[in-house]
């Protein structure tokens, strides 16, 4: 993201991630309802320095996420921690599962910049982290931004979507 001059957009297409850094705040949130929502936290600040370098470039920022209904907890969680992301600039939007049935999706999560570098993200069967892998194939290229603009046109933006 930090090279890229015009977008970045990211698809999340499962309903848990097993990320071993979020793992201790997931659990926390599930025995007290309390998380990390602090722009400035360590766990945070890098990542919110990131995106406000991309947009001061000019780069617009999108993350869009298919989930089933009713969520998963850690949607549950991850819908309450989204606010880090809209206060850091992204814009975030939620497509419920059944609306993307007819969608060409990607196998796999990924990050697109700029239209023509992918980032995709590889994770094991309980949610971890397991790769990533770079690639400018031109046609996975246009699969992924094509699958995005989709998603994205039938997503519901953040501060509207209802848990359910």
């Amino acid at each position: 993201m930090a090279q890229c001059t015009r977008s970045a957009v990211h698809l999340e297409m499962r309903d848990h991630y097993g990320v071993a850094h979020e793992a201790a705040d997931f659990r926390a949130w599930l025995e007290t309802g309390q998380l990390d929502d602090d722009p400035a936290s360590p766990d945070w600040a890098p990542w919110v320095d990131l995106v406000s370098q991309a947009l001061a470039r000019g780069v617009s920022v999108r993350r869009a996420r298919i989930v089933s209904e009713p969520v998963s907890d850690y949607i549950w969680y991850e819908h309450a921690s989204t606010m880090v992301n809209v206060q850091a600039g992204e814009e975030v939007r939620w497509l419920p599962r059944r609306r993307a049935s007819d969608i060409a999706l990607p196998g796999n999560d990924f990050w697109l910049f700029d239209d023509r570098m992918i980032r995709w993200g590889y994770f094991s069967g309980n949610g971890a982290m397991v790769g990533h892998e770079i690639s400018d194939d031109p046609s996975a290229a246009k699969l992924c931004a094509e699958a995005f603009e989709v998603v994205w046109s039938r997503a519901v933006p953040h501060a509207q979507y209802e848990i359910r």
